[in-house]
């Protein structure tokens, strides 16, 4: 639309002064009206068509794919966010090619506070032909000398301005604040400007003045400006449409739709360019003798047919042109052609927009052709009306159908059932023509019936809607740089992260020689890893929550087979004497080894115990504490296994032999390590986090022996619970810390592991709400909630399948009203947060690896993790950065990362199959 200019009205050389030259006028004067008006009526179904057409069209620019006919451009506008009523502060808006030879400067105030609405100061300059035509340097710096004139009026001061740029002439917009012109248009014809950033231009000018501190923050196209000028209603109005001199529309698309902008999240203003859309299939049908003529006769023919058929520009040329024809066969006005009804541009929209409305009678429609020279006859009113009235519905028809391939573009995109939307429209013909809106709205709710459309007229596109965006943008901008300086914490330099390593390394150091540390280095007496002989029949027990695992475990030379059943533990049993649990616990063993034909058999059993424990043996564990509900009695400070084995004795009829406890972290490794003979590690990132890893037995003080490899349990949750990761703590770690059952313990398991994690963003969300950068600063209850911020959301949020309406409708289920961006802000938490965890938990197994290579004196190791845990598992991104952290901490080792198949059973197995695998060879 803003290249309007350029297609002007004029007579071209040798073109025809009328559209009836060769049209034979039909002797009957009723029929030759009703032949005129029929050309302009459009069917349902070529609107359709239209409707049709122009969305491939709009498709197609959007993927970047020329199309054979000249069609919609869909250009992006750089402006990524609409108003959400809390933008603030006073900001320039400079206007030009707007209003021909002048331009505007306004100084806008945004109040924030609805309702609450300041009237713009405006001060209007007549810009001098010289000027128009002259050097471009002298025109920018009229509109710097023009700025300050206007700002000299204000108490401005020493403060710096933010100004918004309004350039309506044909661009090319490859950022908010950059724009080259293509070509001048409007009477404009300054040298050297074409091909450059008009908005670096006029940069330069305001330099050169030297009088303000002004910030040119945004070029805006003035379909934008409608948009963005529109009051903010119940919903936030994403549709822009105008129809003035010529037509637009605008629309917020979903930014990963637009092929040269090759971005994957967001939203981004797209304008149409629809006045260019020119598909013969689909207008052919609707364009008459009158638009042919009226195309024929312009400075651009061929070029913008859907604008013709629809701007303010051409409306009253197409009237003039049927009234001229009608009257040209003596059916209007007596025969005499006036020279106004003979001159391009004689007939305006002013005059078809008063003529047409139905409550000007015939006495105002005489007036108004008198002053065009006519002498009207009582007849003639009606028929002129008529004709004004079909060459404006049809307008409206085709304004509707562009609409509604907008509209289903929309709904499509965001795979609505029922789009809600507000649409802001502008300009003169919605000004002045009451009649058109109406027919609009008619016309839309036929096309797009699934569409509920609200039509607001937008305020002043060009002054209050740059500044709009200009306030929009700002917003913006403060905003990134709360939530920069937010997250910044979380964004961990490869440093931060050597330094972690390093302070691990030293700590398990201390703890394997008994020394005071945070690490507790326990050694599980688990000697040796699978190697692939180990063949038998094998129980295994997992107990670690409410419900309780018993599994046949069949180690053969095909692989193994796993045979389980799930038994309840009921509360009362949880929460009872020790004696009661370890009885249920040999009943469910002895229930399963009677469905599974083993009774009377004394298989070789591993227990996987999932609660604190100190061991002082494979098969010798002492409970420190219970935890996850349990809280059985008689049995924190004794050896589990032998409640387990006293039970087995009170149960006379069965045989068990218990050959080890297992820790889960322990059981991960050994059942990757039965694929994999070089897994050598065992990683945990789920609720909570642990490692374990094959040290030399030399290097374990607490066990006696110098030759031989002994499994340590880390515990490196606790690593940090010194103090040493304090530096890397912030003030949303502190509070969920404080808020947890075991405050200053587990520090690293915080800052890692998926319990913590949802809390961790759950605070930076409030923090940020807190300072007006998150849901318009509206602190909700439900946000406030503990524990409602679920790990899980991080990984559905963070998953690169989801669209930003999806990442919006999880974040609208836990009760948050959102915006994009405000979708957009709590995804880059959930990244920083994660990312903050992947890249801890890749230090601390660099650490483990370079220690394991250090101990044996190797230029390269060649190791595996083996890795369970719902974190690691579900999380889209966590798995990739902690191998590349890894690769970027300890490059002197190859490490594989494979995730375990059940480490808590068949792990289990496993220990006890290599334990009974040594016992064998050490008898022989």
């Amino acid at each position: 639309m803003d290249s309007i200019g350029s297609l002007g009205l004029q007579q071209r050389e040798g073109a025809p002064s009328s559209p009836q030259e060769g049209l034979p006028c039909p002797s009957n004067s009723s029929e030759l009206v009703q032949e005129c008006l029929q050309q302009f009526k459009v069917t349902g179904a070529q609107l359709q068509q239209i409707q049709t057409s122009l969305l491939d069209s709009m498709e197609q620019a959007l993927k970047g794919q020329a199309s054979p006919a000249p069609a919609v451009r869909m250009l992006p506008t750089y402006v990524g966010s609409t108003p959400h009523g809390t933008e603030q502060g006073d900001f320039v808006v400079l206007e030009l090619g707007a209003t021909g030879a002048s331009l505007r400067v306004l100084w806008v105030t945004l109040t924030g506070i609805e309702g609450h609405k300041m009237e713009p100061r405006s001060q209007e300059f007549v810009i001098p032909e010289e000027v128009m035509l002259g050097p471009g340097q002298q025109l920018f710096d009229f509109a710097a000398r023009c700025l300050s004139e206007f700002l000299d009026a204000l108490p401005v001061g020493n403060q710096g301005l933010q100004l918004g740029f309004s350039f309506s002439f044909p661009c090319h917009q490859t950022g908010l604040d950059k724009s080259t012109l293509i070509s001048w248009t409007k009477g404009f014809r300054c040298s050297g400007v074409e091909g450059q950033d008009v908005v670096q231009l006029l940069r330069d000018a305001i330099q050169r003045q030297g009088t303000y501190s002004i910030d040119v923050v945004a070029v805006v196209n003035d379909t934008v400006g409608t948009m963005m000028g529109c009051e903010p209603g119940v919903g936030p109005c994403e549709v822009g449409l105008v129809v003035d001199t010529g037509t637009n529309a605008c629309y917020m698309e979903e930014a990963r739709h637009v092929a040269v902008l090759d971005e994957d999240r967001g939203r981004v203003c797209i304008s149409v360019e629809w006045g260019s859309f020119s598909d013969d299939g689909a207008l052919g049908p609707v364009l008459t003798i009158f638009d042919h003529t009226l195309d024929h006769e312009s400075l651009n023919l061929g070029a913008q047919r859907f604008e013709k058929m629809i701007g303010g520009l051409y409306l009253g040329e197409l009237v003039r042109l049927v009234l001229a024809h009608l009257a040209r066969c003596g059916v209007l006005f007596g025969g005499y052609l006036s020279p106004a009804l003979l001159r391009q541009g004689g007939i305006l929209l002013e005059h078809v927009a008063e003529m047409e409305d139905p409550s000007a009678g015939a006495a105002r429609v005489h007036a108004i052709l008198q002053d065009l020279g006519l002498n009207p006859r009582a007849s003639d009113a009606e028929f002129v009306q008529q004709v004004c009235a079909a060459v404006c519905t049809r307008a409206a028809q085709l304004c509707a159908a562009a609409l509604a391939a907008v509209l289903s573009r929309l709904q499509h995109s965001r795979e609505q059932q029922t789009l809600q939307i507000a649409v802001a429209t502008g300009g003169r013909v919605f000004e002045r023509h009451p009649r058109f809106l109406s027919i609009l709205k008619e016309t839309v709710m036929l096309l797009a019936p699934e569409c509920d459309v609200s039509f607001i007229p937008s305020v002043d596109g060009g002054g209050q809607g740059v500044a709009m965006v200009t306030a929009v943008a700002a917003r913006l901008a403060a905003h990134r740089c709360l939530l920069e300086e937010t997250l910044a914490p979380f964004r961990l330099t490869r440093e931060q992260l050597a330094a972690v390593q390093a302070q691990m390394r030293e700590a398990m150091a201390k703890g394997l020689q008994g020394e005071a540390s945070s690490l507790r280095m326990l050694p599980t007496y688990v000697r040796a890893t699978p190697d692939g002989s180990e063949r038998g029949d094998f129980l295994a027990l997992d107990l670690g929550g409410t419900n309780f695992r018993v599994l046949l475990v069949r180690v053969a030379t095909g692989g193994v087979q796993i045979t389980s059943q799930v038994y309840s533990i009921p509360e009362c049993v949880a929460q009872g004497s020790g004696q009661q649990l370890f009885d249920h616990i040999v009943d469910c063993i002895v229930d399963f080894q009677q469905k599974q034909g083993l009774s009377g058999q004394s298989l070789p059993l591993g227990f996987t115990f999932s609660f604190p424990c100190r061991q002082l043996g494979l098969d010798q564990g002492i409970l420190l504490n219970w935890t996850k509900g349990f809280n059985a009695s008689d049995c924190e400070g004794q050896d589990v296994v032998c409640l387990l084995r006293e039970a087995i004795r009170r149960r006379q009829a069965v045989e068990l032999n218990v050959v080890a406890i297992v820790n889960d972290t322990v059981g991960t490794m050994m059942s990757c390590g039965y694929e994999d003979p070089h897994c050598e590690v065992g990683l945990i990132v789920g609720t909570g986090t642990n490692a374990c890893y094959m040290e030399e037995l030399r290097n374990v003080a607490s066990v006696a022996g110098d030759s031989g490899h002994m499994c340590i349990n880390m515990e490196w949750g606790a690593f940090g619970d010194d103090g040493s990761l304090s530096m890397l703590s912030t003030h949303f770690d502190a509070s969920v810390d404080q808020a947890s059952i075991n405050p200053g313990k587990q520090r690293f398991e915080k800052m890692i592991s998926g319990m913590y994690l949802g809390e961790i963003v759950r605070h930076t969300l409030l923090h940020l709400t807190s300072l007006g950068v998150l849901f318009r600063g509206q602190q909700t209850q439900r946000l406030q909630t503990r524990d409602i911020f679920k790990t899980k959301f991080l990984s559905e949020i963070e998953s690169d399948s989801l669209a930003l309406r999806q990442v919006r409708a999880i974040l609208e289920d836990l009760g948050l009203s959102l915006t994009s961006d405000d979708a957009l802000m709590v995804l880059e938490v959930c990244q920083a947060v994660s990312q903050r965890a992947a890249r801890l938990c890749g230090a601390g197994v660099a650490a483990v690896v370079e220690k394991i290579r250090e101990n044996r004196g190797l230029e390269e190791l060649t190791v595996s993790v083996g890795v369970d845990g719902t974190l690691y598992k579900l999380h889209p991104h966590f798995s990739s950065l902690v191998a590349a952290t890894v690769r970027e901490l300890a490059p002197r080792c190859v490490v594989t990362f494979l995730q375990s198949e059940d480490g808590s059973g068949k792990g289990a197995a496993l220990v006890t199959a290599v334990a009974c695998r040594l016992a064998q060879m050490t008898c022989v």
